[in-house]
């Protein structure tokens, strides 16, 4: 991987000298496609960064894991060999424990609430969190609310998952939650679910519509509940030497790009769970519209006990509290 990354930048410093002198090339990775929410708000943070920095730097766009998985490219950050990247919430329940209370299951009502908390004082506070493993946040993007897909049977309610296996990300806390709705639950590195579906080693995983319909995971499951059970964040990460390397004024504009381009990516996110889900229905995905999320509620009593011992009972009640 960091064989890979050093031909990445060889190749982009050999582009950058036949350009004008002064113009910097950072490079930065993400997991999806460029027609995703984190491609488009990628490719948003790169044109703004361009446009406000008189296009003396350029950000060369690195999607589908291309410079590895998302947990490769936050070691990657952290060791320098990566500029920047657009990363999902999904490695960093493990990574800075933390975070963790944002897996919580069914803590967030929607994707409204859920950036209303990211985007007040709780928020930023976590945007700093970053600094534990020497990166830097710029800002939130999103990646969306998660739902349930499987190959087996409507999922209605918390019994109907009961013996399911399941994929979920690599997230402590979400395989307790699953866990304890009875489901199989392991976790698996992304880029290798499709095929992990395709060939039977799960019944069903869950992940933002934008990401299952780009992933056409239709073509491997058949049955889509709209559980809403986690809000997946995204965030525009850099690594400490990049950002070292700018001024003060390209440090600022930078915090400007990433924040046009997180806003990008909810928006995106926003459109695919309107339009998305019933691309996902004519391609032949019966889908349950809605879930009693009191019932779910209930199955996740004594996890939820454990999650307020562990996070802090009152940081868990004042998420829950923001309007």
């Amino acid at each position: 991987m960091r064989a890979a990354l050093a031909v990445l930048g060889l190749c982009s410093a050999v582009v950058g000298g036949r350009a004008e002198a002064q113009e910097r090339v950072l490079r930065l990775g993400y997991l999806f496609s460029q027609a995703s929410q984190l491609g488009a708000g990628a490719q948003r943070f790169a044109e703004e960064v361009a446009k406000r920095t008189g296009n003396g730097t350029r950000v060369e766009l690195y999607p589908n894991g291309s410079v590895g998985g998302e947990v490769e490219m936050v070691e990657e950050l952290r060791l320098g060999h990566l500029d920047m990247a657009f990363l999902t919430s999904a490695p960093f329940a493990s990574l800075i424990p933390e975070f963790g209370v944002f897996d919580i299951p069914f803590l967030f009502r929607d994707a409204r609430h859920a950036q209303a908390v990211l985007d007040g004082p709780i928020g930023q506070g976590y945007l700093r969190k970053f600094q534990q493993k020497g990166i830097l946040a710029l800002a939130w993007g999103e990646n969306g609310m998660r739902h349930i897909t499987n190959g087996k049977r409507p999922v209605t309610g918390p019994e109907d998952l009961q013996g399911l296996s399941m994929r979920v990300p690599q997230s402590d806390v979400m395989l307790a939650g699953f866990r304890a709705l009875g489901v199989k639950a392991e976790p698996l590195a992304f880029p290798a679910l499709y095929g992990a579906l395709q060939s039977g080693r799960f019944d069903g995983q869950e992940n933002p519509i934008a990401v299952i319909t780009a992933s056409h995971f239709e073509r491997v499951q058949t049955h889509l509940t709209l559980s809403g059970h986690i809000y997946s964040w995204a965030a525009i990460l850099i690594a400490k030497p990049a950002w070292e390397g700018l001024s003060p004024s390209e440090q600022r504009a930078f915090a400007e790009a990433a924040r046009a381009g997180g806003e990008v990516s909810r928006e995106v996110a926003g459109r695919a769970e309107k339009e998305g889900v019933e691309a996902l229905r004519r391609a032949g995905m019966a889908v349950v519209a809605s879930v009693d999320r009191a019932a779910f509620a209930r199955r996740l009593e004594a996890t939820n006990a454990e999650f307020g011992r562990r996070f802090g009972a009152d940081l868990i009640q004042q998420i829950k509290s923001v309007p």
